[in-house]
């Protein structure tokens, strides 16, 4: 009788363990989200009418296609070639709207002709005249926000458009925009020329990085931003903060390695006044994260503040060195002012609704735009992704909670514990330092939700496909995720 009491005392004490491990979290503190208006396009029906274009288009024959396709982008030409006449462009100058007017004409000619190369390379040229001439904008301001991100994200998202209806997506996975001079070291990434200093902002495949791109006001592509170093013999290291391991430096190997949709470089202009004092000041810049990052451990900031930076989230890495050497990155700040999209955010630990998104660096008229590039074989998973995302952030904002199985708390905060353990001996949890066991069952809930919407979602997509001929545009991937939601 004996081994049976002690069994009995065993399970009592488990089971006695087991409701002690489910008592849940304190309720968090509320959060401020911030003071602003989340961009919204209210452009349906054009969308819906340059995809019925499109579809009329594609009937043509290859003469008459040409013959439109060159009379369109004469006329966009003819625009374009009046506004570099001037030196100085207002933000307000109508001949901006109709710039990507023209360019949003002409897109569906440019797809039903597969002539993608065209399309970017016009692309990079107004992007390029649109982000020289932001410098004299006032960019933190609501309105000439708005407008900017109108014209850059507009014209991206058109030319993605007409890759993704190229009879096959092969296209050259570079794009070279702009040709900034630079005194600081040089390495050769992917075809292009890098210096150290430069930023990387990339996309990742997985189902947060869908998250962070399109969960803040101004809806982008990147969800990660990495600072990069090349020493003088030409070896590119790259200090990036990962949600698992905190700040960490990595080879160009092991960054292009880990899954990559797309990535942007990123520089400071040449004739920035804190350049022209010090033009090594972006190699400094990174060399003292990249020394900063070899003293000390510094953990993830689930918090995103971007002030402390006693822990740093990616953006942070970059920000926080330049900060150091008298440049300020994010000439506006992101923000994130719907409050669903926030309780979201916050489900991960994210405090701070006024903060600096990766996407959003893309903007900064401090910055050029060096190079692009993205994946031919996953840019149609970027925008299903996105679509995906877009939807889930619709039924946020209209109070759906990502919630978690209770029952499996216990065990959550047992590998958590453990986790700790391993993060002691210097190596990475499975569930990350600085996440709680609750967050990381949420983090599960969030994945599997996703994924529940975008398996069906992939099904309309492929019928679709079949029925039409064509891939369908980012609007009807929305509608199609919004149809796979959980009602």
């Amino acid at each position: 009788m004996r081994w049976l009491k002690i069994l009995l005392c065993m399970l009592l004490v488990l089971l006695i363990s087991y409701l002690l491990l489910m008592i849940p979290d304190r309720q968090p503190q509320t959060f401020q989200v911030a003071e602003a208006e989340p961009f919204i396009w209210n452009m349906d029906e054009r969308w819906k009418s340059l995809e019925a274009e499109f579809s009329r288009l594609k009937m043509l024959s290859p003469p008459a296609l040409d013959s439109l396709e060159i009379s369109k982008r004469t006329s966009l030409n003819v625009l374009f070639d009046q506004l570099q006449q001037d030196d100085s462009i207002e933000i307000s100058d109508e001949r901006l709207t109709q710039v990507l007017n023209l360019f949003f004409e002409w897109s569906p000619v440019v797809a039903a002709s597969n002539k993608s190369d065209v399309s970017i390379e016009q692309y990079n040229s107004i992007r390029n005249f649109i982000k020289a001439q932001s410098r004299q904008w006032t960019i933190n301001e609501q309105a000439q926000r708005a407008t900017l991100y109108t014209l850059l994200y507009g014209m991206r998202a058109a030319v993605e458009e007409v890759l993704l209806q190229a009879d096959s997506i092969n296209f050259n996975p570079v794009q070279h925009v702009t040709d900034e001079p630079s005194v600081t070291p040089s390495a050769t990434i992917q075809g292009i020329i890098v210096h150290s200093g430069d930023l990387f902002v990339s996309r990742g495949g997985a189902e947060v990085s869908a998250f962070i791109s399109r969960g803040n006001d101004y809806p982008g592509n990147f969800s990660h931003v990495a600072l990069l170093h090349v020493d003088e013999t030409g070896k590119a290291s790259f200090i990036e903060a990962h949600i698992e391991k905190g700040v960490a430096i990595a080879t160009a190997e092991e960054y292009l390695k880990d899954r990559k949709l797309r990535f942007m470089v990123l520089r400071p202009r040449a004739d920035l006044p804190q350049i022209l004092n010090n033009p090594m000041l972006p190699h400094q810049a990174a060399q003292m994260a990249l020394e900063e990052t070899k003293r000390r451990h510094i953990p993830y900031d689930f918090k995103m503040d971007f002030y402390d930076s006693t822990a740093m989230f990616c953006s942070e890495v970059g920000s926080f060195a330049y900060r150091q050497h008298g440049l300020t990155l994010w000439k506006a700040e992101s923000t994130i002012s719907s409050a669903g999209t926030a309780k979201w955010l916050n489900t991960f630990g994210v405090e701070n609704f006024v903060t600096q998104m990766p996407s959003d660096l893309e903007y900064d008229p401090q910055l050029s735009i060096i190079a692009e590039w993205s994946d031919p074989e996953t840019l149609m998973k970027d925008h299903i992704d996105n679509a995906v995302m877009d939807a889930l952030l619709e039924r946020a904002n209209a109070g759906m909670e990502i919630s978690y199985n209770a029952l499996l708390l216990p065990v959550a905060r047992v590998v958590k514990g453990y986790s700790i353990l391993q993060n002691m001996a210097g190596k990475p949890g499975i569930i990350p330092e600085g996440m709680s066991a609750t967050r990381a069952l949420k983090n599960n809930s969030f994945v599997n939700i996703y994924q529940k919407v975008k398996i069906p979602t992939e099904q309309k997509i492929a019928a679709f496909i079949k029925e039409n001929g064509y891939r369908p545009p980012h609007w009807q991937m929305v509608e199609f995720a919004q149809e796979s939601l959980p009602r």
